[in-house]
C-alpha cells in the first residue's frame, strides 16, 4: 500500500504516511482524463546481454535492484509507475492529480534514478532516461489480477525515443520539458536530433544536474494585487457615511459579477474599523438560497460573536430582548429551545419576533458604536432574511450603515422603499485599469503592448485583470516578481487565456495533490468555508493542514477571513469554487459530502439546521438521509410560512426515498409525504401537481393494498380537482371520498373530504347542496372533538368551511347568514394571525360585501388580501382575490383599473389551473371591456365564456355569461333583442334551479323591463 498523495509505502496498519504526513485514505480511481503530464521513461543498457545466459530466477535476480531503485526515485518525487516492461518502467508526473511542477519533478526523479542504480555497486548495470512534457489521456485499466493507471497518446512515445536516444547513465528530454524545468534543473542542448518514427529533427537537451530549488521558491513567491482607488465611488461612500448621525443610510453597491463589489465593500469597511466603527457582516450562499434564515444566521451570528452559543455570558445583547424574541434568535441560529410560548405562535408571529429580534440588536449596537452593517450578495438571499434585511434597511436608527451588494438581476424589489442610495458599480476606467497593471507588472515600458492588450481582453473587469496576470506569471510567460515582471517573449507569442475559465482551471492544476484535495472539500462547504469543518473533513496533522492552507492563501484561491467570530476561509471568487467543484469525478465529488454529512451529524456543535444536511445528503447520494433532513427541511418552511422553499424540499424528500429500496415501509413513507406535502404545493398554486400528488400516492396505497392511506390520496386528489378539473368530475370523486372517509373511522380526512365536497357543489352551482355539505363539515369542526388531517389544524379548517359557505350563502341571498359565518372567519383568523387565514376571510369579506352592493368596503377588504398573497407566496388566492377586486372597482365605475385587475386575474388563474377563475374573470372582463366601448370583443369572450361554462358543467358560471350577454347585446334589430330574450330566459331558469335568487332577480328585473319597453333597453 502506498500513499495517496506522495506514493511512499505505508505499512498495513499505519494510520498516516511517515513521510508527508497524510492520513491513509483509499485512493479514489480516476476516470478518463486529458491531463497535461511529464512522461519519463527508463531501462537499464544492454539488458538482454546481462541475462542471456541466466535462468529464469537469476536474470530477474539480476534486474531486481535496478527496478526498484527505479520504482523509489519515481515515488520519491511523487509520480505513478504506469507500467514496468521486465528491464525497465514507464513513469507520469502531474497524473492523476495535476503539478505544475510535474516536469522539474520528472527531472529530480530521473536523477535520483541514475544515482540509485550507480549506487548498488554493480557496474553492469546501467540506465538511461528520456523525459518528455506534453498531453495525454489517463485512464485506469483493471486487468484479471491487477489495475494500471496508463497514459494513451504521442507523448510517450516521444518520451520512448529520448529514452533509446540516450547514452548510458544520461537522462535525455524533450524541449517542451525542457522549457517547464529550466531554473529547476541545469540543462545542456544538444542540438536537434533525428529521433525513431518522427519525420524532423528534434531539439534535445541533457540534464546536467540540479539546482537549488530552495531559492527557485523563495524566487516564485506570489503576490497579491494591490486595490485600485474607485474614486468616484468611494467618495459617495463617505459622503453617505458623512450623514449617518442624523439617522440610518442605506447603499447598495450594485454591478456584474467580479466587479469588484466585495473588495470595494471591505475596503471601505476596514477604513470605518480603523476610525471606531463596529462591522457586522454577512454572505447570502447560492447553496442555502432556498433555506430559510440561512443570511439572517450569518448575520447574528456576527453580531453576538462570542456569546452566540453561551447566552449566560453578560454581555450578550439578547439578555435585554423580551423572551419571546430570545427564542426568535434561538431559533435562527438553530439552537435547542423548550419554551411553550414560542412552539405555540403561529408562522406569521414567529417571523415578526424574529424581525423585532434582529432589529433590536442591530439598534442596540448601533447605540454604543457607530455600525457598518454589511450584507454581501443579497442577490442570492433566501426569502425569508430578504424580509428581514428589508426592515434592517430602513430603521430609522443614527450611526448605523447598511452596505449591500447585488448583482443587477438580483436587486431587492424592497430597495427603493428604504430610501437607498444606489451606486452601480462598472468596469474601470482604462486610466485604473492600467494603474492595477502597473502595479502588478510594473512599470517597464516594454510591457506597454501587454498592458494594452490585456485591457482590451478583459474589458477592465478587476478579477479577469488579476486572474490574466497570474496566470501569465504562472505559466512562464512573465518573469520576474510582481511590480517588475518582463516578457520572456515577444508580444505577439503570448498565449493570453481566451476566458476566465481557462484560468481558473489552468490555476487550479498547478496546486498540489493535498491543497487540491483541501480545495474540494472547502468547495463542497460553499463560498466560505469553517476551518475545523475542514480540519475535521480533510483529517491531515496541524502542520500538514496549516502547510497547505497557507499554500492556497498565498495562491488567492481560499483566503484567510479575518473575523471576530471564527476562523474562516473562502473563494476568492465564486468561479473558483465552481472550477474546483466542477473538476472532481463524482466517486470524489460524492465521498466529500458523504465526510461532510458525517461530521455535521456527528457534532451538534456545528448547529448546522436541516438545510445543509439535505444539500450535503442529496450531493452525497445517501437518499435515506436526503429525505429524512429534506423532509425536516420542508416542515421548517411551512412553520415560516414559506410554502415556495417548503415545495422545493419536499420535492428533494420525495425524490430521495424513491431512490432507496423497494418496500411496504418505504411506500407507506412515500404516501405519507406526499399527503404532506399538499399545502405547500397548493397554497404557492401548484394546483396541478397537488392533484399528481394525490393520484401518485392512491396508485402506491393501491400496490400495498392500504386502505386508509388511499382515502387520505383520494381526499387531497379530490380537493385539487375542485381548482383543476371540471365540477362533474370534481363532485364524482368528491361524493366517492366522502362515503369512503366517512367509513373509515378517520374524523380528519373525512372532514377535509366534506369541505372539498362542499366546494365541488359550489362550482357545479349546486348551491344549496353546497351550504348543506359545508354546515356538516362546520358541526364536526366546532364540536367537542374537531379534528384535521397532517398539515392544517381544526381551526384552520374551520375557517375555511366559514368561509365557503358565507360565500355560497351570500350567492343564493341569505346574506344575514351569511355574515355570522363570515364573522366567524374573520375570529379564527385574528385569532391564529395566520396570512393564509387571514386571506381566507379577506375572500369571503369581499364576496359579502359585493353581495351587499357596498363595492367600496369590498375592494378594501379585497385589497388588504391581495397584499397578503403578495406578500407571502399565497399564490393560491391570487386570481379569485384579484377576480374579486376587479369587480369592485368594475362595479364602482373605475373601469380601465377594472379591465386591467381582471386581465391580472385571468393570467394568474391560468398560470395556476384554476379553472372556474379563468371562466369567472373571463365574464367580467368581458363587462369592463363592454364599459370601455369594445362591444365586439366583449361578446365575443361571454360567448366563448358561456359556451366553456356549459361543455365543462360550471352552471352557476354559465347564468353569469348569460346574464352579461344579455346586457353587452345591444337593443338594435329584431335579432338581437331575440337574443336578449333568450339570454336573460336561459339565465333566470338556472338561477332559479342553483338557487342563486340575487342573480335570479336581478335577470328578472332586466326581462321585465326589456318587455315593458317593447324591446328596448333604458
Amino acid at each position: 500500500m502506498h500513499c495517496f498523495a506522495c506514493q511512499s509505502a505505508i505499512g498495513p496498519g499505519d494510520s498516516w504516511c511517515s513521510k508527508c504526513g497524510a492520513a491513509v485514505r483509499e485512493r479514489v480511481e480516476p476516470d478518463s482524463e486529458r491531463r497535461f503530464v511529464t512522461i519519463l521513461r527508463a531501462d537499464v543498457v544492454d539488458s538482454t546481454g546481462l541475462v542471456a545466459e541466466l535462468e529464469p530466477e537469476a536474470a530477474v535476480s539480476r534486474l531486481e535492484p535496478a527496478l526498484a531503485a527505479m520504482r523509489g526515485a519515481v515515488r520519491q518525487f511523487g509520480g505513478i509507475v504506469s507500467k514496468e516492461l521486465g528491464d525497465g518502467l514507464a513513469a507520469v508526473f502531474g497524473a492523476p492529480i495535476a503539478d505544475d511542477n510535474h516536469a522539474p519533478l520528472a527531472c529530480h526523479a530521473a536523477i535520483e534514478l541514475v544515482r540509485r542504480v550507480g549506487s548498488l555497486g554493480d557496474p553492469g548495470l546501467q540506465v538511461r532516461v528520456g523525459l518528455h512534457s506534453g498531453h495525454v489521456v489517463a485512464y485506469m485499466v483493471a486487468s484479471e489480477f491487477s489495475k494500471v493507471y496508463e497514459i494513451g497518446g504521442a507523448a510517450q512515445h516521444l518520451a520512448a525515443r529520448l529514452e533509446a536516444a540516450a547514452e548510458a547513465n544520461q537522462i535525455y528530454v524533450s524541449q517542451a520539458c525542457q522549457e517547464l524545468a529550466d531554473g529547476h534543473v541545469r540543462f545542456e542542448s544538444l542540438g536537434r536530433r533525428t529521433l525513431r518514427g518522427f519525420g524532423e529533427p528534434l531539439p534535445v537537451y541533457r540534464v546536467m544536474g540540479a539546482s537549488d530549488l530552495s531559492s527557485w521558491r523563495v524566487r516564485r513567491a506570489r503576490s497579491v494585487s494591490r486595490f485600485v482607488d474607485r474614486t468616484t465611488e468611494r467618495a459617495l461612500l463617505w459622503r453617505t457615511t458623512e450623514r449617518v448621525a442624523a439617522g440610518r443610510r442605506t447603499v447598495l453597491l450594485m454591478g456584474d459579477a467580479g466587479i469588484g463589489k466585495s473588495r470595494l465593500a471591505h475596503e471601505f469597511a476596514q477604513d470605518l474599523r480603523a476610525g471606531g466603527w463596529r462591522l457586522i457582516d454577512a454572505e447570502c450562499s447560492p447553496n442555502l438560497q432556498g433555506a430559510p434564515y440561512s443570511a439572517l444566521k450569518r448575520l447574528l451570528l456576527s453580531v453576538l460573536g462570542g456569546t452566540a452559543r453561551d447566552p449566560a455570558r453578560t454581555d450578550d445583547p439578547r439578555n435585554s430582548l423580551p423572551v419571546v424574541q430570545q427564542r426568535a434568535v434561538d431559533a435562527v441560529l438553530d439552537l435547542p429551545i423548550s419554551d411553550p410560548q414560542w412552539d405555540e405562535l403561529e408562522p406569521h408571529a414567529r417571523r415578526r419576533a424574529i424581525s423585532d429580534a434582529s432589529c433590536a440588536i442591530v439598534e442596540s449596537v448601533a447605540r454604543r458604536q457607530r455600525t457598518i452593517l454589511l450584507v454581501e450578495d443579497v442577490h442570492w438571499i433566501d426569502r425569508a432574511s430578504d424580509t428581514v434585511v428589508a426592515t434592517l434597511s430602513a430603521l430609522q436608527c443614527p450611526d448605523l450603515l447598511v452596505l449591500l451588494t447585488t448583482r443587477p438581476s438580483g436587486m431587492p424589489v424592497w430597495i427603493a422603499r428604504c430610501q437607498a442610495e444606489i451606486v452601480a458599480m462598472r468596469p474601470l476606467d482604462d486610466d485604473s485599469g492600467l494603474a492595477m497593471l502597473t502595479e502588478m507588472l510594473g512599470p517597464d515600458t516594454a510591457n506597454t503592448d501587454l498592458k494594452n492588450r490585456i485591457i482590451s481582453h478583459t474589458a477592465n473587469v478587476p478579477l479577469f485583470i488579476e486572474e490574466v496576470c497570474r496566470s501569465l506569471k504562472d505559466s512562464g510567460m512573465l518573469l520576474g516578481q510582481w511590480g517588475d515582471l518582463s516578457l520572456a517573449r515577444p508580444v505577439d507569442e503570448l498565449g493570453i487565456p481566451s476566458s476566465i475559465q481557462g484560468v481558473i482551471a489552468a490555476r487550479l492544476d498547478r496546486v498540489s495533490r493535498q491543497e487540491r484535495s483541501l480545495l474540494q472539500i472547502a468547495a463542497a462547504l460553499g463560498p466560505r468555508a469553517n476551518q475545523a469543518m475542514l480540519r475535521k473533513v480533510a483529517a491531515l496533522p496541524e502542520d500538514v493542514l496549516q502547510e497547505c492552507l497557507t499554500a492556497l492563501d498565498r495562491a488567492e484561491l481560499l483566503v484567510r477571513i479575518d473575523s471576530e467570530l471564527e476562523d474562516s476561509l473562502e473563494f476568492r471568487h465564486e468561479m473558483v469554487r465552481q472550477v474546483t467543484y466542477d473538476s472532481m469525478v463524482e466517486k470524489v465529488r460524492e465521498g466529500i459530502h458523504a465526510s461532510i454529512l458525517a461530521a455535521l451529524e456527528a457534532d451538534e456543535a456545528w448547529a448546522d439546521g436541516p438545510d445543509t444536511l439535505c444539500y450535503h445528503a442529496t450531493r452525497a447520494k445517501d437518499w435515506q438521509k436526503a429525505f429524512d433532513h429534506g423532509r425536516s427541511a420542508a416542515r421548517k418552511c411551512l412553520l415560516s410560512s414559506a410554502y415556495a422553499d417548503a415545495v422545493d424540499y419536499f420535492e428533494i424528500a420525495m425524490g430521495a426515498l424513491d431512490k432507496t429500496p423497494m418496500t411496504p415501509a418505504r411506500e407507506a413513507a412515500a404516501i405519507d409525504v406526499r399527503m404532506e406535502a399538499r399545502l405547500a404545493f397548493s397554497g404557492s398554486g401548484r394546483v396541478a401537481e397537488a392533484m399528481d400528488l394525490g393520484s401518485e400516492a392512491e396508485r402506491r396505497a393501491d400496490a400495498i393494498n392500504d386502505i386508509g392511506r388511499k382515502i387520505a390520496a383520494m381526499t387531497v386528489r379530490a380537493g385539487a380537482q375542485n381548482f383543476y378539473g371540471t365540477p362533474l368530475e370534481a363532485v364524482a370523486i368528491g361524493e366517492d371520498v366522502v362515503h369512503l372517509a366517512e367509513s373509515s373511522g378517520n374524523p380528519g380526512w373525512r372532514n377535509l373530504a366534506q369541505y372539498g365536497l362542499g366546494q365541488a357543489y359550489f362550482l357545479a352551482g349546486r348551491y344549496r347542496e353546497a351550504e348543506k355539505m359545508l354546515a356538516t363539515a362546520r358541526a364536526h369542526l366546532a364540536g367537542s372533538a374537531p379534528s384535521a388531517p397532517i398539515g392544517t389544524t381544526p381551526r384552520s379548517l374551520l375557517l375555511l368551511c366559514c368561509m365557503m359557505d358565507s360565500i355560497a350563502l351570500t350567492v343564493t341571498g341569505e346574506l344575514d347568514l351569511a355574515e355570522r359565518l363570515q364573522q366567524q372567519a374573520v375570529a379564527i383568523a385574528e385569532e391564529t394571525g395566520r396570512p393564509y387565514d387571514r386571506v381566507a376571510a379577506a375572500y369571503s369579506g369581499g364576496w359579502l360585501k359585493l353581495g351587499r352592493n357596498d363595492p367600496a368596503a369590498a375592494a378594501a377588504i379585497l385589497e388588504d388580501g391581495f397584499v397578503l398573497t403578495q406578500k407571502h407566496g399565497i399564490r393560491l388566492f391570487v386570481p379569485v382575490l384579484a377576480c374579486h377586486l376587479g369587480i369592485a372597482y368594475l362595479e364602482q365605475g373605475l373601469f380601465e383599473r377594472a379591465r386591467g385587475m381582471l386581465t391580472e386575474a385571468r393570467e394568474e388563474a391560468k398560470a395556476v389551473g384554476y379553472t372556474s377563475a379563468v371562466l369567472r374573470s373571463s365574464i367580467y372582463l368581458a363587462l369592463a371591456t363592454h364599459r370601455l366601448g369594445d362591444v365586439q370583443a366583449a361578446q365575443n369572450m361571454l360567448r366563448e365564456a358561456r359556451n366553456t361554462a356549459r361543455q365543462q358543467g360550471f352552471s352557476g358560471l354559465e347564468a353569469e355569461a348569460l346574464f352579461g350577454e344579455a346586457v353587452a347585446t345591444p337593443a338594435s334589430g329584431e335579432d338581437n333583442k331575440a337574443a336578449i330574450l333568450a339570454a336573460l330566459r336561459a339565465s333566470i331558469a338556472i338561477a332559479s334551479d342553483s338557487g342563486a335568487l340575487p342573480l335570479q332577480h336581478k335577470a328578472a328585473a332586466m326581462l321585465n323591463e326589456v318587455l315593458a319597453s317593447g324591446g328596448e333597453l333604458t
